[in-house]
């Protein structure tokens, strides 16, 4: 995974207070680090990476009261929210399940991409994309129609793995992703006859109707709570046979829940009463896992609709 996020506080006795107190925190004396860490706020008040970061050591010390507290004082300091405060507050039961703050998921894939390939393949064992190339292949046998595309969307595109995957069955790529350092890795792939620096849902609003026969979406859902929005915007740029794979990660209830791994995880009932609230045809939904994390597969499903 990327580097930490630090976000200086402008001052430098603040900062370096900060410094040893992570020390300290990687060290297991948390007690000494939180200390450390209220001495940083205390010259600098609105310090967002010590308050985050409090708020971590609070709730590693089975202190939820006080990490609420800590990450909404985080949330205050930095109201982009580039840490992912409000998404340890969701966890945390103290806020409603709600939208990924984007400013968030830009830090943490510009930091990410650097490594962002040898982490997830090596590391993580990812292999979205191949499950999505063999399910987009399988799903076109079964209704004998040629997996062949003139024109492909990939959201959340990252590096390009998925376009990589799906090269030689795809004549052009538009590659759509929220990180600006994503989006130089994927240009250097040479994949792509376009590429956009926006959110998912944003960036499709900018295409034509009917302007594209697949849209790929590895391993993008997963940071979107609601799906609604995007499978409309799937459905309108598709033209009519035109195919949406994608994967989710999943869970053993109803509707859509947070991880641990701040990644929403969609039930599977939910998934499908999306596709079909959006006018898709969902043709294939397989229990499969794109990855895995801490050495066990993390539940997940491969999904393929169609615009009919």
């Amino acid at each position: 995974m990327p580097a930490r996020l630090f976000l200086s506080s402008g001052d430098l006795m603040a900062d370096r207070r900060f410094d040893f107190a992570r020390d300290l925190q990687l060290k297991g004396d948390l007690v000494a680090a939180a200390d450390l860490l209220l001495q940083a706020t205390e010259l600098a008040p609105g310090f967002a990476s010590a308050w985050f970061t409090l708020g971590e050591i609070r709730g590693q010390l089975g202190e939820p009261d006080a990490a609420i507290a800590a990450f909404r004082k985080a949330q205050v300091a930095d109201p982009d929210d580039r840490h992912g405060a409000g998404l340890r507050l969701m966890l945390l039961g103290a806020e409603e399940l709600s939208a990924m703050p984007p400013a968030y998921v830009r830090a943490l894939f510009d930091q990410y991409a650097p490594r962002f390939e040898t982490a997830l393949v090596d590391d993580l064992g990812y292999r979205g994309p191949a499950l999505l190339f063999k399910a987009v292949l399988s799903a076109r046998a079964a209704v004998r129609r040629p997996a062949f595309f003139r024109r492909a969307i990939d959201l959340g595109c990252g590096t390009g793995l998925a376009a990589t995957a799906f090269a030689a069955h795809v004549d052009e790529f538009i590659g759509i992703d929220l990180s600006p350092r994503m989006i130089g890795r994927a240009r250097a792939t040479g994949l792509y006859a376009q590429l956009e620096v926006a959110e998912m849902v944003e960036g499709l609003r900018g295409r034509p109707d009917a302007s594209a026969d697949l849209v790929l979406a590895a391993d993008a859902m997963v940071y979107l709570a609601d799906l609604t929005a995007v499978l409309g915007e799937v459905k309108r740029v598709l033209v009519a046979g035109g195919v949406l794979a994608f994967t989710v990660e999943t869970h053993r209830g109803d509707g859509v829940i947070l991880g641990e791994g701040l990644r929403y995880a969609h039930g599977t009932g939910y998934v499908r009463a999306s596709i079909e609230a959006a006018g898709l045809a969902l043709s294939r939904l397989e229990d499969l896992s794109a990855r895995h994390e801490d050495n066990a597969p993390v539940p997940g499903l491969v999904g393929v609709a169609a615009k009919s």
